[in-house]
């Protein structure tokens, strides 16, 4: 087996769960079949374990440089990557007729996730251009287009996305980059932005910076922001590049984790001529730069369950390798060590690993099919229900892998013991990549903001109902399965506590007091995160009980280990959501009436 994905569970997934190859039939993907799909994840598994692989223990050692001029990054980074577009990964699920190859975005997901398990620094580069491109094709006039977005799919420009400030964090609202219209058309971009991933390189012939500023006299907060593009280098119209843009780094920031990834301090218009373009329409900036941060929040979260899951595959591996102790009944010190995977807490700490690493990818595999669904979808009620259902999931599919696949990894150390936290062994690097994925792209206390304080509420609850309508059809086709009831049962009476204790929180925020309503909005997250991934546990403990009778004796096997799986998330995971309802239904205010000179 891959130690970097189990492709058995991806095809489980991707094939049983979700049926993708059954996208086949709609227009779009037309033409394409199973044998497509296999062939491109084929693709994906060899090149990220040849090339990407290879380098990812090289490029967190050495970590680029900045000279102050140039950044310097090992030379195996760029030959990952031209392997990777050369293959034509960069277009994968873009459009024919722009240079992609028109796949589903679930395939182009599953792919992602191999690079993202092999090396995630160096698949940073094509994950923000990719989303750039994303947002461009949607937002973006046929000109800027024609002149910018083949390039990226093609990748010959990479892109990136520049929000944060030093002085605003995430705090959007307080940002304070300029833009000053010209009578030219184009805007004087001048101010800093602050952790800005792969803003300079020289692994493409252009960068295509995607920047939040405001224009002067723009309303106040976040309605006054503008997106812009601002090429590194400016591109003339026959596509050849021109001039440098006065878009610099001033340096480069050193994290734990994704070291192999340039972050930097970006500096616009120090000498006065930073030139941008405004994509749409003025102070709309950020409902468009949402479309590239959501697809950006979901490939974090995917992020998040590649590194939790090849750990928990060298975790597993291991476990079955090495020799440790015996039985505790066995007190005989001359018989023979055990394979640890035998003793009973190790089992625990695997199955917690087995139970996050597939319960988060069944979910972030599901926001794409999602996706999926509306690109082939014309029907207005049934786009509607998707929309609502991807707005609801999305802070949850970016949060809830951040914070427990990160368990998962903590886990696999744990399994390792002194071996886990050395670097003789990738687990401890995994760690400190998966530890940035809480904070990427939105802290995960904001994302719980999101999720409570909009996302449940949104037209009248209609994402909320959307919801726990399909969570009713799961609970509705388990009925036929007498032995899936324990899990039936316990999910059904989650969802109405949920429910219950989402009103509840309503009523607090409708009475006057937002603030006490929000006060637990983390632990909200989590909790609803839960049942989530109780929800997809139980889809496929019902895809793998239908499928039993017919088994072959491996795949017996696989589908016995789903089912022992969502039976460890029931019972040690799930069973801590009533509480946790019981103390957010109680709005309960010990966080918020913590005075500050108590700490």
């Amino acid at each position: 087996m891959s130690l970097l994905i189990n492709r058995r569970d991806l095809e489980f997934l991707l094939y049983e769960l979700l049926n993708v190859d059954g996208l086949t039939t709609r227009l779009r993907y037309a033409g394409q079949d199973r044998a497509i799909y296999d062939a491109t994840l084929d693709a994906a598994e060899a090149i990220a374990t040849d090339k990407f692989a290879t380098h990812a223990a090289k490029v967190d050692e050495e970590e680029p440089t900045f000279d102050g001029s140039s950044v310097h990054i090992i030379p195996e980074v760029k030959a990952a990557l031209d392997a990777y577009v050369d293959a034509g990964f960069m277009g994968a699920s873009f459009d024919t007729d722009i240079g992609g190859m028109q796949l589903p975005w679930t395939i182009a997901q599953a792919c992602a996730l191999y690079f993202c398990a092999a090396n995630i620094s160096t698949y940073a580069y094509p994950f923000i251009t990719i989303a750039a491109a994303n947002m461009l094709h949607n937002c973006a006039t046929d000109a800027q287009k024609a002149k910018y977005l083949a390039p990226l799919v093609a990748g010959r420009f990479y892109g990136t996305m520049c929000l944060s400030e030093p002085q605003a964090g995430s705090s959007l609202a307080d940002i304070r980059t300029r833009a000053i219209p010209q009578p030219e058309g184009h805007y004087l971009i001048t101010g800093n932005k602050m952790w800005t991933s792969a803003a300079e390189h020289d692994l493409a012939d252009n960068i295509i910076h995607l920047i939040l500023a405001k224009i002067p006299g723009c309303p106040p907060g976040v309605k006054g922001i503008s997106l812009f593009l601002i090429p590194k280098f400016f591109v003339n119209d026959d596509g050849s590049l021109g001039a440098r843009n006065d878009a610099y780094i001033a340096g480069l920031n050193h994290k734990m984790g994704y070291r192999g990834t340039v972050n930097t301090v970006f500096n616009l218009g120090d000498h006065g001529n930073c030139v941008g373009y405004l994509i749409g329409e003025p102070h709309q900036g950020l409902s468009y730069m949402f479309q590239m941060m959501n697809e950006a929040r979901i490939g974090v979260g995917l992020g998040g369950v590649a590194l939790g899951y090849t750990g928990y595959l060298y975790s597993l591996k291991y476990a079955r390798e090495r020799p440790q102790g015996r039985h505790p009944q066995n007190k005989d010190p001359a018989s023979p060590q055990i394979p640890i995977v035998q003793h009973a807490d190790i089992r625990r700490l695997l199955l917690a690993q087995k139970a996050a690493v597939e319960g988060g990818l069944a979910l972030v595999l599901y926001c794409a099919h999602l996706l999926d669904l509306q690109r082939t979808t014309s029907a207005g009620t049934e786009l509607e229900r998707l929309g609502l259902l991807l707005d609801l999931l999305t802070p949850i599919a970016k949060s809830w892998p951040g914070e427990f696949c990160l368990e998962a990894n903590k886990h696999a150390i744990q399994i390792l013991g002194g071996a886990g936290y050395t670097r003789d062994y990738p687990v401890e690097r995994f760690y400190r990549d998966n530890r940035l994925n809480p904070i990427h792209e939105g802290a995960h206390g904001i994302h719980g903001l999101d999720l409570l304080g909009r996302k449940v509420s949104m037209r009248d609850g209609a994402a909320l109902k959307a919801f726990e309508h399909e969570l009713e059809l799961t609970l509705r086709a388990v009925a036929e399965y007498p032995e899936l009831a324990e899990f039936a049962t316990s999910l059904s009476a989650c969802r109405d506590h949920l429910l219950t204790t989402t009103t509840t929180l309503g009523r607090v925020r409708d009475g006057g007091n937002l603030t006490l309503a929000l006060a637990n909005a983390g632990i909200y997250l989590d909790t609803f995160g839960h049942v989530v991934i109780a929800w997809m546990w139980l889809r496929q403990a019902l895809v793998a009980t239908a499928a039993l009778p017919q088994a072959t004796v491996a795949d017996r096997h696989y589908y016995r280990g789903k089912l022992q799986t969502c039976r460890y998330f029931y019972r040690y995971e799930l069973g801590k959501v009533p509480e946790r309802l019981a103390l957010l239904g109680a709005a309960d205010d010990t966080c918020l009436t913590m005075d500050e000179q108590w700490f």
